[in-house]
């Protein structure tokens, strides 16, 4: 009879063990469940995965760091992996890379949603005087919307949005993580406001134009060497180095995805130097902050 209950007790026990591993198994596999979804550049990257924190989400970004998105062509790779998935984030704003690659990425996975993160903001014209002697001007679209934080605001509702559409089971965690860092972007804009509130010279120099809408919510004027991603010609360049006299600008701003040589070339005639900005830094808040502390500190 002991040996019949010690039998029935090792019966029950392993059941109840193997119960408890079955829930263990269930609750593993579902916090451990990965997804994938697609963005265009490293901020939006940020944006997501502050988005996404506690989750387990794995984020594509087409365009990697160094590269240029008026030039970068996707890899065997990376189409590979866009042809499985499911949530695609793109700018929506007029970026060259988007404007030859939608398409393409659109016909190799026909049933990707693709989120226009745009939505809402006010496209910028960009237009830019060439600086020559005709002071000829064009208007094009300016693609660089996440180069403002209360744009950044604006392109993380519109992330929320397509992840609570794609995932209505993680919308509470969705909407709790943005309203957290939205608030850490507008102490970011805040701080941003504070430095350029008493300057008197508010223009700054730049060989590729990405600050347009910076400058636009700070009430700063950017000049740039590149107007349409072309080199400029040599009356420009006489014509930026006196702009840069009269204003009495003795920095010039490069970004690391372009040829810098004009940049240097316009600091040497004037006795200045070349600073380095990326609008495309991965770690947003901290990045955009350094930044602006560099343009403030360009200006008088």
């Amino acid at each position: 009879m002991e040996h019949i209950g010690y039998r029935q007790n090792t019966i029950i026990v392993g059941l109840i063990l193997l119960s408890l591993m079955s829930i263990g198994f269930t609750q593993l596999t579902f916090a451990d469940e990965k997804h994938e979804v697609a963005v265009t550049i490293l901020p939006q990257a940020e944006f997501a995965e502050q988005i996404t924190a506690g989750l387990d989400f794995e984020i594509l970004v087409l365009i990697p760091p160094g590269a240029s998105p008026a030039t970068y062509e996707l890899a065997p790779r990376q189409m590979k992996i866009l042809s499985r998935i499911p949530l695609y984030f793109k700018l929506g704003s007029g970026l060259p890379f988007e404007d030859v690659w939608l398409g393409k990425i659109s016909d190799l996975n026909e049933s990707m949603v693709i989120i226009n993160c745009s939505k809402g903001i006010e496209i910028l014209s960009g237009a830019h005087s060439h600086h020559d002697d005709q002071h000829s001007t064009h208007h094009m679209q300016d693609p660089h919307i996440w180069c403002s934080p209360l744009n950044a605001m604006i392109i993380i509702d519109n992330m929320v949005d397509g992840f609570v559409k794609a995932y209505p089971e993680y919308d509470t965690l969705f909407l709790k993580n943005a309203h957290s860092y939205k608030q850490q972007l507008e102490n970011l804009n805040q701080e941003i406001s504070k430095l350029f509130e008493k300057k008197n010279s508010r223009k700054f120099i730049v060989f590729h134009p990405a600050w347009g809408y910076f400058a636009n919510e700070y009430r700063l004027t950017q000049i740039p060497i590149e107007i349409e991603g072309k080199e400029p010609r040599a009356s420009s360049l006489r014509v930026l180095i006196e702009t840069a006299r009269s204003e009495e600008i003795n920095i010039v701003f490069a970004s690391p995805q372009f040829n810098s040589e004009s940049a240097r070339m316009i600091a040497s005639e004037i006795n200045g130097e070349v600073e380095f900005i990326d609008s495309l830094g991965k770690d947003y808040i901290n990045n955009m902050r350094e930044i602006a502390i560099k343009l403030a500190k360009a200006m008088q």
